[in-house]
This record gives C-alpha cells, sequence and structure tokens, in this order.
C-alpha cells in the first residue's frame, strides 16, 4: 500500500505560479511511477504528468507542456509539481497518484494509488 497526501493548492491570479506537493508514505516510494491528474466537476479526470522512479524521464500532457515541471525527491518521499504561467483553465482538483507501470503511462485506470486532491484557482 502507498499513501498519498497532497498539498501547495490555493487561489492564484492568472500568470502566477504554484507548487504542489505529493509525500508518499508505505511501501518503497522510489519503486512508483508517479503522476499528477487534475479534474473539473462534471469532467473526467485528465492526466497532466508523469515521472519515472529514478526521476530521469517525464512525460507531459500538451496543454502543460512548456509551463509546468513535475520533479520528485526520493529521499523525501515527495513528488512536486511546478506551475508556471498559470491559466484559468487549469483549475481543478489536483491529483496524485502511483503506479508500477511505466512514466509514459498516461492512462488513469494504470494507475493504483491515489491521494484526495488539492484544488488549484486560477482568476482572470
Amino acid at each position: 500500500q502507498v499513501q498519498l497526501v497532497e498539498s501547495g493548492g490555493g487561489l492564484v491570479q492568472g500568470g502566477g505560479s504554484l507548487r504542489l506537493s505529493c509525500a508518499a508514505s508505505g511501501r518503497t516510494f522510489s519503486r512508483y511511477t508517479m503522476g499528477w491528474f487534475r479534474q473539473t466537476p462534471g469532467k473526467e479526470r485528465d492526466f497532466v504528468a508523469a515521472i519515472s522512479w529514478s526521476g530521469t524521464n517525464t512525460n507531459y500532457a500538451d496543454s502543460v507542456r512548456g509551463r509546468f515541471t513535475i520533479s520528485r525527491d526520493n529521499a523525501k518521499n515527495t513528488v512536486y509539481l511546478q506551475m508556471n504561467s498559470l491559466k484559468p483553465e487549469d483549475t481543478a482538483n489536483y491529483y496524485c497518484a502511483a503506479t508500477t507501470q511505466g512514466w509514459r503511462t498516461a492512462l488513469l485506470t494504470s494507475y493504483n494509488y491515489w491521494g484526495r486532491g488539492t484544488q488549484v484557482t486560477v482568476s482572470s
């Protein structure tokens, strides 16, 4: 089992930045590919970014590539999502997730463990 807890969400103006954190506990964190997803009410949960167990490889949704950066610190059992140049359409509840599959995995159903999410609201 892996327990995931997100933090760092909040209200920010368009063009601003936020850094989300996801603290993991339980089984060996460094064995998992970690991902971030986001969801708005009434819509599906969408892939945002993923990072390999070593941190060497990353994968991004087209909508965030060049603005968001995923990273991890295996010594701290934490994965981060640095979000820059935020837009109102980035407003969503952001979820951290873990999978034993590879870093190219963007399918929601491939992820085994989920946090409860943290809300990000971007004003125009």
